[in-house]
């Protein structure tokens, strides 16, 4: 059993160091703008984002809806009425929601339908915020207002005179319950709406108290309105609930809902709103945010790059959200999609390891380590319960992307320290999922027979995208290496996990230069064309996966001939127009039309394969280069504005890159204790890290112009590497960089000063 006093994130969070509230003149939270991102359509991703009220990994998120229901595109900023607002746990448009419902306030006639009760608003008229949002919804002349907790939130309509105010509850179709109490002032119910996975047993509890008494109540199903009959289930059903208003009367409502059940649900609004106020929460959510948010000091920059630094800090800290909760006797225990039943311990859910691998779960390693501590501890229970670990939860398994990416995700956090779950059940997982084709092709591993045999996944036996397989999984091979040695397995095992990640190789084609899927005889797919998105990769082309050996980058350098040719080979990817082929989809996809319009050539920023390439001069020689693409990226492709990313943020990990690009390095390969060098943005970053040491990095004379590192002082002393190591920060201290408006080509150039790679390393 798990106490909740001892782990729940939100005391933990509250513990923070206070840095970031002396005096009241650091607020983070009032930099974020959550409507960053949310500009986007599905022919064109501005981000994909929804303004998500909630606090840091808490199991509820909401928001304003715009989009019809079903619609992943729940909210955009182009849209111009609101049909309710939505608890959501969606962690993209792609893959949609689950666990939904949503409330709506409404004047005049009873309307329950969306398009009925949608009311027009304006921009002008909405406030939002990290824990706070407010909007005037011009139809029904309410101003509505919303302040989340974990599990729970709090509403705060302000009518006008009328005696018809109404508050609709709308509990979705593919299934619903509701049933209102007006002895209680409560309605109650459970929607079983989900999308991209099958839970077993699926039911999102919800119960919601209103503070002033219903006068009036009815039930619908489906498209059929039931006067006073108080309780429904079918496939479509909901409650309205009337009452008569004076003008400014605050009608207030409290909500919390529950995974498991009816009565669990009921104990989370008791637990965490208790006699609060409005005010109260929304005071308590600020102060997570900006405890939270606060973990970074940066200063030194313009207004907009502060406000994009916390924006996207903030987009760092939701997925995976956690699924568990906590019972009457103070003990996390979840809801299991796997087989429907309730167990002990913990769980979180609603994220995707071939997007977050790369930055987002190394950046909770290094700045929040605790929460990711209990996100092991939740993948053992997905590991017992399911018999494989999620490569993408929603809330189960769900068959999108490719890769075996939960290697990564487990060795990383243990190579960085984490302790206190069972890291041997985690890694006997890893195991199982290298060597085993899944239920689905999205989680073991889709060709491992193939991969196994041959060292690579054939283009010509009808498995997808087989080359980003191979490539992905070659590195994943290496997580297991790392891991490995460090629980000191039998030496054959590591032995064998070495040699796999080397597989990589057997996809690199001489004749061009970069990877190229290969057919089961042994001969190279024809005819080949690098500019080809899908097909052998996975939304991107060869030029983009051609650079993801993370983990061996002086390999790949040695395959493409030598540095000169290798820095060649990277500057092409900027020089080369961004010309491409979409014929394997049918149809150009986002991903393409976002390249195409960024003016960077082939660097596709917009999508995850090709986001660590930037800093790979570093191995090379050259890392001046990278600290001119990282700053022209940073500038260019983030504004906190409404159409401030380039492509889909995706669940913290385009976010997760501009934070660590901004404070000046970057996890080119996870499951290493390295971090490689670019150059920071602002003229100083303070990280207040969770074992209570502090680590500053300086660059005084960072401006504009001044984007070069000439020098590096590393607590003092002068530092030659292009990197820095996890244990020098954890350790605390100072970081200093020397900028300049023009390239230093002494520093960092000579093999000593280049990261970590395994032919390095197997070659000592």
């Amino acid at each position: 059993m798990v106490r909740s006093l001892i782990c729940l994130v939100s005391l933990i969070v509250l513990s923070l160091p206070a840095f970031a509230q002396k005096g009241n003149t650091f607020q983070p939270a009032e930099l974020v703008n959550p409507l960053m991102g949310t500009d986007s359509k599905p022919s064109l991703s501005n981000g994909n984002t929804y303004p998500a009220l909630g606090v840091p990994w808490g199991m509820n998120l909401w928001t304003p809806q715009t989009g019809k229901i079903g619609d992943g595109w729940a909210y955009t900023y182009d849209a111009d009425r609101i049909r309710g607002f939505k608890q959501t746990h969606q962690p993209s448009p792609w893959m949609n929601d689950y666990g939904q419902f949503a409330i709506m306030p409404v004047t005049g006639k009873v309307r329950f339908k969306e398009d009925d009760r949608a009311s027009w608003f304006s921009h002008k008229a909405e406030v939002a915020k990290p824990y706070y949002y407010s909007v005037y919804l011009a139809d029904h002349d309410v101003t509505a207002e919303m302040t989340p907790a974990e599990r729970a939130a709090q509403f705060r309509f302000t009518f006008p005179k009328s005696d018809s105010s109404f508050i609709v509850v709308d509990a979705l179709d593919k299934g619903s319950y509701i049933k209102v109490i007006p002895g209680e002032n409560k309605i109650v119910g459970y929607t079983t709406k989900h999308s991209r996975s099958n839970p077993k047993d699926f039911k999102n509890y919800f119960v919601i108290y209103s503070d002033k008494p219903f006068n009036l109540t009815y039930t619908w199903r489906d498209s059929v309105l039931v006067k006073d009959e108080l309780e429904m289930q079918t496939n479509h059903t909901g409650a309205v609930v009337g009452f008569k208003t004076t003008k400014g009367e605050f009608v207030h409502l409290k909500v919390a809902s529950s995974f498991i059940s009816l009565e669990q649900a009921e104990l989370n609004l008791k637990r965490e709103l208790a006699g609060d106020k409005f005010d109260d929460t929304k005071a308590k959510a600020q102060q997570l945010w900006n405890n939270a948010l606060g973990r970074i000091k940066v200063e030194g920059g313009t207004e907009e790059q502060m406000r994009t630094f916390y924006s996207c800090l903030y987009r760092t800290l939701f997925f995976p959200q956690r699924m568990y909760e906590v019972n009457a006797a103070g003990n996390a225990v979840h809801y299991s999609p796997y087989d429907g039943k309730t167990y002990d311990g913990y769980r979180f859910a609603g994220t995707g390891f071939w997007d977050t691998f790369r930055a987002l779960y190394p950046f909770l390693n290094l700045v929040y380590p605790s929460i990711n501590k209990e996100m092991q501890a939740g993948l053992v229970n997905d590991y017992k319960e399911g018999g494989w670990l999620p490569e993408w939860s929603s809330p189960g398994y769900a068959n999108i992307m490719v890769g075996n990416n939960s290697a990564s995700v487990v060795a990383d956090a243990y190579m960085k320290g984490l302790r206190g779950y069972d890291i041997n059940t985690l890694y006997e997982a890893l195991l199982h999922g290298a060597n085993n084709e899944g239920p689905i092709t999205a989680i073991g591993r889709a060709g491992a027979d193939y991969y196994n045999k041959l060292g690579y996944v054939p283009y010509d036996v009808d498995i997808n995208e087989n080359a980003a397989r191979t490539l992905e999984y070659a590195y994943d091979d290496f997580a297991i290496y790392q891991l490995a040695k460090a629980l000191n397995r039998p030496q054959q095992e590591i032995d064998l996990y070495a040699k796999r990640s080397q597989n990589y190789r057997n996809l690199f084609d001489p004749s061009t230069g970069l990877m190229r899927g290969k057919n089961k005889d042994g001969s190279f797919q024809s005819p080949f064309n690098p500019f080809k998105w899908g097909d052998a990769f996975t939304e991107g082309n060869s030029w983009h996966y051609s650079w993801s050996v993370f983990h061996d980058v002086q390999g790949l350098v040695d395959l493409m001939g030598g540095r000169k040719n290798f820095v060649a080979k990277l500057d092409s990817v900027f020089s080369l127009p961004p010309v491409f082929d979409e014929s394997y989809y049918g149809g150009v996809i986002h991903e393409i039309r976002e390249m195409q319009i960024a003016n960077m050539g082939q660097y596709a920023h917009g999508n995850q394969p090709i986001q660590h390439m930037i800093y790979l001069y570093n191995y090379a020689g050259e890392p001046w280069k990278a600290q001119y693409w990282a700053r022209q990226t940073m500038n260019r492709m983030y504004k906190p504005t409404p159409d401030g990313y380039i492509g889909d943020e995706d669940n913290g990990q385009t976010s997760a890159w501009y934070v660590f690009s901004a404070m000046g390095f970057y996890p080119v390969t996870p499951a290493v204790n390295q971090y490689v060098l670019g150059a920071p943005l602002f003229r100083k970053t303070t990280l207040q890290l969770e074992n209570g040491k502090e680590f500053v990095i300086e660059a005084p004379r960072n401006s504009e112009e001044n984007i070069y590192v000439q020098k590096v002082k590393l607590n003092g002393k002068k530092y030659g590497k292009n990197y820095i190591t996890h244990e020098v920060i954890m350790r605390g201290g100072k970081l200093v960089f020397d900028m300049g408006a023009t390239p230093s080509k002494e520093r960092g150039t000579e093999s000593e000063a280049y990261p970590y790679s395994l032919s390095n390393s197997l070659n000592q």
